[in-house]
This record gives C-alpha cells, structure tokens and sequence, in this order.
C-alpha cells in the first residue's frame, strides 16, 4: 500500500500525545533492546533515523559508550522539539532531516540505527542507500519493524473497531504503514539492493505492553499518531466519539481493568558490504 502524504505528519499535538501515552504503552521496552544491540557494537559515531520523541535516542544515550557522537534527525521538527523537551544530553545532536536525502558526507557513521521508522519512507531502497552511502565500509544499519496485526493485538483491535464506526471507508493508517513491513523476505531483497549483505540478522522479539485501563491505547492510537487526521478528515464521527468507541472494544475485549496484551517485532541488523 502506498504511503499518503498524512502518514508521514506528526505535527500539532500528537508528538505530545504521542511521548505521553504510545511511548510507555510499546515503544519502551523496545527501545532498550535497540539500545543494548547498538552498543554491542561499540560505535562511536550513530546516525539516528526517524527518531520520534527521541525514546530510543535516550535509551543509547545513556549507554557506557566511551566518545559516543549521536546524531538523532527526524522529518518532523515538532517531534525533535518534544524529544528535546525531556532529553538534553551533551553526546546528543538533534537535526531535522529526510532520510532519503541525508544531509550527511560519506563514510561518516559507525552505525545507524532506526526503531520503527523504516515503514513510513516512501522510498525504503532510496533510504536504505542513503544509510549505506553514509556508512563506513563494513558500518551497520540496525533497525526495527513491527510484525503484522494478527500479532500486535491493540493495534489490531483499534483497526478492526474503526473498520466497524467507519463501514464505507475504514482507516487504515496502521494496517497500511506501521504494521504492513514484516515480510523478511522483502527486507532482505531491500537492503541487498541497496548494498548490505545477504546476511541481515532478523531477531524475534515477544513483549507484553500495559496499561492502567483501555482509556490508554484508545488515546494513544486515535490520538497520537497519523491515525488521527484519518479520523478527523473522515469527519462523521467525531475524534473524541471514536477514541471512546475504541476504548470501548478495548474493554470488551481485554477487560476493564489493567490490560496486559502482546506486541511483537522484529530487531534487525544490516552488514554494509
């Protein structure tokens, strides 16, 4: 599916809404697995991609990584103002960027790193060889992706409620960018192509995400990410009416009181050749 000029817009209010309620609820614990897996490599000059709110740009920053230089860009500067707003570290630089036109020299990076960015590129080959070009020789590209729906089950449930309140054009945001690049295959023939080699390492990685009550995802999907202007440009119900209507699923299916539910991704690690 193609990637629409809104799914890539985290503007306005949701970068706040976004570091508040999505952050804990799935990012987190991810981004301490990024983390640890970056400094096993010991890098000493990092290129973040898509950095967001900057959760995986505090979890490396806090790392033992002696003279660590990091470099954390995103398209969109309201999501770098957020993530400044509660991560200042001297080792940190932070630079508004489009990873398909780096404004990078070559050879310049130990490592780049990604978590859950690479699915909003419209152009993920073009990126990927953005990555390799500013790459050293030998550098690596480490990267995370969502796995589909069917393992990611508050996703899952917020895609199905709003495919029930908006019957004649169902929002798609999730199923079309985040969760729809878990094909390993794709990504391997992707990054081959852009010149790392054939073998890309792909880690399983099975969390639980929690939260105090279904209030929780129902604001932090509706209302912290691009789904939200889905919403909003569809108009016949409201963003607030949705929110409580998916709060509403979320109960019925998980319960009314502290959820617990799966999440799933993959951590991977490219090889510049």
């Amino acid at each position: 599916m193609s990637i629409e000029q809104s799914d890539k817009n985290f503007i306005g209010s949701i970068p706040a809404l976004y570091e508040e309620y999505l952050v804990p609820l799935i990012f987190d614990v991810y981004a301490e697995k990024m983390a640890d897996k970056v400094t096993s490599f010991n890098p000493k000059k990092v290129l973040e991609l898509a950095a967001g709110t900057g959760v995986a740009t505090k979890a490396l920053s806090q790392k033992s990584i002696t003279g660590l230089d990091l470099t954390a860009t995103d398209l969109n500067q309201d999501m770098l103002n957020q993530a400044s707003l509660y991560c200042q570290n001297e080792r940190i630089s932070w630079q508004q960027a489009d990873a398909l036109e780096l404004p990078c020299d070559a050879n310049t990076f130990d490592l780049v790193m990604c978590q859950f960015g690479v699915m909003f590129f419209p152009d993920r080959v073009k990126a990927y060889r953005e990555a390799a070009r500013v790459l050293k020789p030998g550098g690596k590209l480490v990267f995370s992706v969502w796995d589909s729906l069917e393992h990611n089950t508050l996703a899952k449930i917020v895609t199905q409620s709003l495919a029930f309140l908006y019957p004649n054009k169902p929002p798609s945001f999730l199923a079309r960018v985040p969760y729809a690049y878990s094909n390993l295959t794709l990504i391997s023939n992707e990054l081959e192509q852009a010149g790392f080699t054939e073998n890309t390492e792909f880690l399983l990685e099975k969390e639980v995400s929690l939260a105090s009550s279904s209030k929780i995802p129902a604001i932090a999907y509706c209302q912290g990410t691009p789904l939200r202007l889905e919403i909003e440009k569809l108009g016949s119900v409201s963003l607030t009416q949705a929110t409580e209507y998916v709060s509403e699923s979320i109960m019925k299916k998980l319960g009314s009181g502290p959820l617990e539910s799966s999440i799933q991704a993959y951590l991977i690690t490219a090889t510049l050749l």
